[in-house]
């Protein structure tokens, strides 16, 4: 029935029906327990929060906030960012919070790669690299985390000493100390560069976007390599050369008892990292496993009838699709990554819990602490929580 024919009857709303002041009003009821439920939960904290203040005060322990701004005392083995003892307590923590960003950026990074090629090697059609795939997936996720910490921990102090490490190639050393490597003595220039280079990759999605868009009016394809390569790639050479394109090498050399200069990788963040990536490699390995095998066997036939190769076709057709599946569990093993770093305090990494557990021994304020520990946590996991709700409304399909 067309709306013209329609009877207008049924096109009205319904009319409101007023609220009585009545027990009988679901409404009513609903607005009362609500109350009720907020009053509850408010008495709850207020007597939380006034019960500890008043202990605090007859135990004359100090609150607030005011221990940040004074001198640490703590000494710090690596950081990002320049620090000494001398500095305070919030510098220590950020050094802690930069820490344990360094360990989930590169673990989230490398558990992704690793965990994604051990998925796709489990659903091999070679029945040794799919067995040797599912021998790693059980092995590493039946173990505990904390145990296999402890065991590269272990293994990386059993290295021979700085004056007998390994030598495998020039500039390169690996003691019980860490690994050295040579590095770039970082200069403005570079920065310069870092920034060309970002501002490229932010140019060339802005330029392959309005190519699409051209293409899908006129039909005409258009080529967005060669601006590619020439915002991503000459843009920051060309930055660097115009400041005056240093290149700096600092070699690590063994003096005294130690290596000096150079990068260093210490046993610690090495072993921590290994441990968090080879065990969350095994469950991103299962999400991906799962996520292909939930692509219909007729995309692959449709595929292979095309005579697209094995290789084009998951990369082309199956993984695109798989996506939307393997996206929201990954985020949960993207936050357990995260989480289960502040275990590092078990092998003597330095990160946000170690420093904040040692700054709250020293000030006595563990509430203040603890707050911190929580707040960082919280504002990493809402973040990636965040960007992987964006990136997996941006692969939804869109219905027409």
């Amino acid at each position: 029935m067309s709306d013209a024919t329609a009877d207008p009857r049924f096109r009205r709303k319904p009319p409101k029906r007023r609220m009585r002041l009545s027990w009988a009003d679901e409404r009513v009821r609903g607005i009362v327990w609500q109350v009720l439920v907020v009053a509850l939960i408010g008495s709850v904290i207020w007597w939380l929060w006034s019960n500890t203040v008043h202990n605090l005060e007859v135990r004359r322990i100090a609150t607030g906030f005011g221990f940040l701004q004074r001198e640490a005392g703590l000494p710090i083995a690596e950081s990002l960012i320049p620090y000494d003892p001398t500095m305070t307590y919030l510098r220590a923590l950020t050094v802690g919070v930069l820490n344990t960003l360094k360990v989930a950026v590169v673990g989230v990074i490398l558990a992704t790669i690793i965990g994604t090629a051990i998925g796709i090697a489990r659903l091999s059609k070679n029945f040794l690299v799919s067995k040797i795939a599912g021998f790693y997936i059980e092995v590493i996720r039946d173990l505990p985390l904390l145990l296999q910490l402890l065991f590269w921990y272990t293994v990386l102090q059993g290295l021979p000493g700085p004056r007998q490490a390994l030598h495998p190639m020039e500039g390169v050393f690996l003691s019980n100390r860490g690994l050295k490597l040579p590095a770039l003595v970082w200069e403005s220039a570079h920065s310069w560069a870092l920034v060309a280079f970002v501002a490229g990759i932010v140019l060339t999605w802005l330029y392959a976007r309005q190519a699409r868009a051209k293409q899908m009016a006129d039909g005409q394809p258009r080529r967005t390599w060669p601006a590619a390569i020439g915002l991503m790639v000459g843009l920051p050479l060309l930055v660097w050369q115009v400041m005056g394109a240093p290149w700096t090498i600092e070699w690590p050399a063994l003096r005294g008892f130690n290596f000096q200069g150079g990068l260093n990788v210490s046993p610690e963040f090495a072993a921590l990292l290994i441990g968090l990536v080879t065990y969350t490699a095994g469950f991103i390995a299962e999400v991906v496993r799962a996520g292909i095998q939930s692509v219909h066997s007729g995309q692959w036939e449709a595929a292979q009838a095309l005579g697209l190769r094995h290789g084009s076709v998951l990369r082309l057709i199956v993984m695109p699709q798989a996506l939307r599946v393997i996206i929201p569990p990954m985020t949960s093993n993207y936050l357990n990554l995260t989480k289960n770093s502040s275990l590092a305090v078990a092998i003597g990494y330095q990160d946000i819990v170690s420093i904040a557990n040692t700054t709250l021994n020293q000030t006595g304020q563990a509430i203040e602490g603890i707050a911190i520990i929580m707040l960082v946590y919280l504002t990493i996991s809402l973040s990636i929580s965040l960007f992987m709700n964006w990136y997996n409304a941006r692969i939804a399909l869109v219905e027409r």
